[in-house]
């Protein structure tokens, strides 16, 4: 039924985001008040992509009606509404789209201005009481048989944070090095465009030799938000992080990946262990695909991340090396390996219709051509991370926080007057200030005792921790040395799994002889990375490049918490693979015991 809609509205498909997508749109797009001009609407027309045969939207949220007219409701049906709108920020984590002016069927019936116009007025009345705010996403006039022009419009609610819940996505930003990642990103978080020669990505180096050399070598997380009406919320206007936090409804956390070859295994680190929503592939303009960035690409389609694309540095280059650029990487998209649907976002209408299309299917593509220094199609950009839904619903939300907590140790600090602190990804359950939780394993299996004092989130205080939030943890005086990346803070009634030796499927993508037991390769699952030897291939005597087995790995360090399922991820030099953990073989019971931190001393 959306088909029509969107149709209308110059998108590429016929799968509109319905109501329950949450996906919304900066109010500042289009004409600048929210309505998209014809203009933009006859160039989208032209720009049709065809969709392959297996394109399958992502059906993970309930189909919901379009709202015809909302023209003076009676105090019963303005009550439904309200509870349907209620349902409709729950289900979509806090975001909704309406559409104005379209029947159950599909029919395109419009709306005069004055229909609109009190439409709009009860729509705002309604956000009022949930607790909302609303913004017009787009216009557009339909033809009916009537004298009056008719109109229909999309309109996003989003919800007016409380307590710290906003919306938070992470995006993992990659590309070759000197493509304009570091650069993108302090432009986009600082609200000040670049003067060509790096000054906008000075504030995200966290050391000197970055600064030096102008390369990022280690991974850093940068912020951007948006307030409950779409607009951006940056330290052009706040100070502090803090600051950001209190007034954004929606947080784009982005984490900034090394481009260097050498930095290869920070970069899948951060990839794996971070768990991103989304992935961001920055590619220069005028260098086109070099480097690690078919690496990169294939990195993050082997573990699943949907990835979009950034052209950059346009400013440097004429019109036809943009287009050869963006050619040379829809030829990469579309084969056979990677099997992508490449979409080309050129206006701000584009950039509504790919952010719905990106999140209701993984073939889709976006991609954006901007510059850092000019600012040439920055907007587009905002307005795609502000629409861009979360791709888990409400449902699996709560799933996952009725489980015994698990805290993911990704970074380890000492600060000053706080002692030891930790950062990570709460993967499940619910993580309170003063819980009592057990971190391991260590050398010998154990796990030792500790109690959580403070929280915080994006740099600024959390009460409450809930599953996929990110965060930093402090502990207090405990040791830093019994700690390591790597290692799971869980709930004392949890009965982890350790193990030295585990079985998994995988494919190898490449080697330069014959994969063999006996073999050293560093492996990545989840915050896991170490190195384990090749204790067999069942099956087989050798691999070679392309071919499947399940594989017995054996750690040469020390034992890891895993789960079977849990993505594989290994490499050694040239040689890569990808698969799953398919068995663990647990220490024996004896070995494992909970050790308080009070009786070590």
């Amino acid at each position: 039924m959306d088909a029509l809609v969107s149709e209308l509205f110059g998108s590429t498909s016929g799968h509109s985001s319905g109501g329950s997508q949450g996906s919304v749109s900066n109010h500042k797009s289009g004409t600048g008040n929210g309505v998209v001009s014809k203009k933009a609407s006859g160039k989208n027309k032209k720009a049709r992509t065809r969709f392959p045969r297996n394109f399958k939207p992502n059906n993970n949220t309930p189909y919901l009606p379009p709202e015809l007219k909302l023209v003076n409701p009676t105090q019963n049906r303005f009550e439904h509404l309200a509870t349907q709108m209620k349902w409709r920020l729950q289900e979509g984590r806090g975001e909704a789209v309406y559409q104005i002016g379209v029947e159950d069927n599909g029919m395109l019936v419009g709306l005069s201005e004055e229909e609109m116009r009190a439409s709009l007025k009860t729509l705002h009345r309604l956000a009022e009481k949930v607790g909302a705010d609303i913004a017009v996403l787009r216009e557009r006039e339909v033809d009916y048989d009537s004298d009056v022009p008719r109109k229909i419009a999309e309109v996003l609610i989003r919800k007016v944070p409380d307590d710290q819940q906003f919306l938070d996505l992470r995006v993992a930003v990659l590309g070759n090095v000197d493509s304009g990642k570091s650069t993108l990103l302090g432009v986009l978080t600082q609200g000040e465009l670049d003067n060509g020669r790096g000054r906008a990505r000075l504030n995200l180096f966290r050391h000197l030799h970055e600064i030096q050399t102008g390369r990022t070598s280690s991974i850093s997380f940068e912020i951007l938000g948006f307030n409950s009406k779409g607009e951006v919320v940056n330290y052009s206007e706040s100070r502090t992080a803090e600051e950001i936090c209190e007034s954004a409804s929606k947080m784009i956390t982005f984490i900034d990946l090394a481009g260097h070859h050498k930095y290869l295994k920070t970069t899948i680190f951060g990839l794996t262990s971070y768990c991103p929503d989304f992935a961001m592939l920055v590619v220069s303009a005028n260098t086109g695909i070099a480097g690690t960035t078919r690496e990169h690409l294939g990195i993050a389609m082997a573990l699943k991340v949907p990835i979009f694309i950034v052209i950059s540095k346009v400013d440097l280059c004429t019109r036809a090396t943009v287009e050869r650029t963006v050619r040379q990487l829809e030829r990469v998209l579309k084969q056979p390996g990677c099997n992508k649907v490449p979409m080309v976002v050129s206006s701000t209408d584009d950039a509504v219709t790919a952010a719905q299309q990106f999140a209701q299917s993984p073939n889709i593509t976006p991609i954006f051509t901007l510059s850092s220094v000019t600012g040439e199609s920055l907007d587009v950009l905002k307005v795609f991370f502000n629409i861009i839904p979360p791709l888990s619903n409400s449902k699996e939300q709560e799933e996952l926080m009725q489980q015994l907590t698990e805290f993911q140790v990704d970074e380890i600090y000492t600060v000053p007057e706080v002692g030891t602190v930790v950062g990570g990804t709460l993967y499940s359950g619910i993580c309170r200030e003063g819980d009592d939780l057990v971190v391991g394993p260590t050398e010998l299996g154990q796990f030792h005792r500790l109690t959580v004092g403070s929280i915080q989130r994006n740099r600024s205080a959390c009460r409450v921790l809930r599953a996929g939030q990110a965060a930093t943890l402090a502990l207090g005086n405990f040791d830093r040395s019994l700690l390591r990346k790597g290692m799971v803070m869980v709930s004392p009634e949890m009965d982890p799994t350790i193990c030295w030796m585990f079985e998994a499927e995988i494919v190898l993508l490449f080697h330069a002889k014959t994969f063999h037991k006996g073999f050293q390769v560093t492996v990545h699952i989840g915050n896991v990375r170490q190195t384990a030897t090749v204790e067999a291939v069942h099956g087989k005597e050798e691999l070679r490049t392309g071919e499947k087995a399940v594989v017995l790995f054996k750690f040469i360090k020390h034992p890891e918490y895993l789960k079977v399922g849990a993505k594989v991820l290994f490499r050694e030099g040239v040689t890569k693979g990808i698969g799953h953990v398919t068995s663990l073989q647990p220490i024996s019971q004896h070995h494992q015991h909970f050790q308080s931190q009070n009786e070590k001393d």
